[in-house]
């Protein structure tokens, strides 16, 4: 009997799996976060547009080497091929701990923000639909695909419509994108740089489709085009998005909100249908969930492969890694009950900033491998103009959040610290299996 080939998903997939990860909570709620100590409209729009551009330089880098080492895993492992294991262990750590599960905990809080569910507890309820999305993609590959096109078209769907809604109906009279030197004080400021953390948060999941690259019919075609052709359609959304936010409420009305999309639709189509459209976003959501649900157990799958103390968790039956999709579900779970919005996002982000820098860097030492030498991998175009920029950038975003954010700082790199401790255990299984 001829083995059945296990099913291997589309470019189309992967676009979806890219624009599903970006497209979520940040796009619909981080605006209020960035007015709180900005008010100029084209400040705004130059965050989202910098945001977008800065995410293109990662999609390009990481299309480059992820075609070079074409392996599943994203930063996990890249980092371990170009570096050292233990950087890619650390990686890895970060994607398990607060990578995957922690923007998960946030787009279900956002959706609970958006769906109104009365007096029951929400905490309950955005822990059930983790638990369902979950249960949805542990039943195959092709399953996973399926629901996540099909969820990342009704998303791309619905923002559409916001944006040619918002564009052809009255708006603000007063609002101003004047080129003053208000703007440029806001542009140099430590607020735009604290600013531009929220929209990095919201354009994360760039990277997504690297994670499972040999899930691909064609890794070398597909990869790139889902990492930059992903990332490019997600730019030009979001930027038009926070424009017609801007257009239709004034921004003393939105600084500080998490609501931000269900405030838009009501100034645009009336309070009956605004709450409406409130709960057509919640559901919005599923698809983000969704795409960061599916893509993450596959750092943890590909760890169990390399380290004993993650054994437990390979892939199993239908070469779906069940078990690693649980220990994500508790791990979101227990940042619902225990964490808040804005400090899972300053502690997300910067550890997430750590390694795709990293990742990007590594670009530099395969042109240095390779040099005068043939491979098949995707070649970043005007190298190395894109990859300074991304690492620009990323450390200018850090190195604001240490100052401004030291608490949520320290904390994340303790996180790195028990991942060390936790490497060291392993390694000490795997000489000795009774430890």
């Amino acid at each position: 009997m001829q083995r059945k080939l296990p099913y291997k998903i589309s470019t189309l997939a992967g676009v979806a799996i890219v624009m599903a990860n970006m497209v979520g909570t940040g796009a619909f709620t981080s605006l209020g976060f960035q007015l709180k100590d900005m008010d100029h409209p084209l400040s705004i729009l130059t965050l989202w547009i910098l945001g977008g551009i800065l995410s293109l330089a990662g999609a390009i880098s990481y299309a480059e080497v992820g075609t070079y080492i074409r392996k599943s895993g994203g930063e996990y492992a890249f980092l371990s091929e170009m570096y050292h294991p233990i950087a890619g262990y650390l990686s890895g750590w970060i994607s398990v701990t607060v990578g995957f599960a922690a923007p998960i905990a946030l787009a279900t809080i956002a959706f609970t923000e958006y769906f109104s569910f009365g007096d029951y507890n929400t905490q309950w309820i955005a822990i059930s639909v983790i638990a369902v999305i979950t249960l949805i993609h542990t039943k195959s590959m092709k399953t996973s695909a399926e629901f996540q096109i099909f969820s990342t078209l009704f998303k791309v769907l619905i923002m559409v419509v916001i944006i040619l809604s918002g564009a052809i109906t009255a708006g603000q009279s007063d609002i101003s994108y004047d080129i003053n030197q208000h703007y440029f004080s806001e542009i140099k400021s430590g607020a735009f740089a604290i600013a531009l953390i929220y929209v990095s948060y919201s354009y994360s999941g760039w990277n997504a489709a690297a994670y499972i690259s040999e899930e691909f019919e064609n890794p070398r075609k597909s990869l790139p085009v889902a990492l930059i052709g992903g990332t490019l359609l997600v730019t030009i959304l979001y930027t038009l998005l926070q424009f017609v936010f801007l257009k239709h409420i004034p921004v003393a009305e939105l600084a500080g909100n998490l609501d931000v999309g269900e405030i838009a639709a009501k100034k645009m189509f009336g309070a009956d249908f605004g709450q409406l459209f409130g709960m057509i976003i919640a559901f919005l959501l599923v698809s983000s969930i969704s795409a960061m649900v599916w893509v993450g157990p596959r750092v943890t799958a590909s760890m169990a492969v390399e380290h004993n103390l993650w054994q437990y968790f390979k892939a199993e039956k239908k070469e779906v890694p069940e078990r690693a999709f649980w220990l994500q579900f508790l791990l979101s779970a227990i940042l619902i009950v225990t964490g808040t919005f804005e400090q899972i996002m300053i502690y997300c982000g910067v550890l997430l900033s750590v390694s795709t820098m990293l990742v990007v860097l590594a670009v530099f030492l395969i042109r240095f491998k390779t040099r005068n030498k043939s491979n098949n991998a995707y070649r970043s175009p005007f190298f190395p103009f894109f990859q300074v920029l991304y690492l620009s950038g990323s450390l200018w975003m850090i190195g604001y959040t240490i100052i401004h954010h030291p608490l949520e700082t320290i904390i994340g790199f303790l996180n790195l610290v028990l991942g060390l401790a936790t490497y060291y255990w392993s390694s000490r299984l795997k000489a000795d299996p009774s430890f």
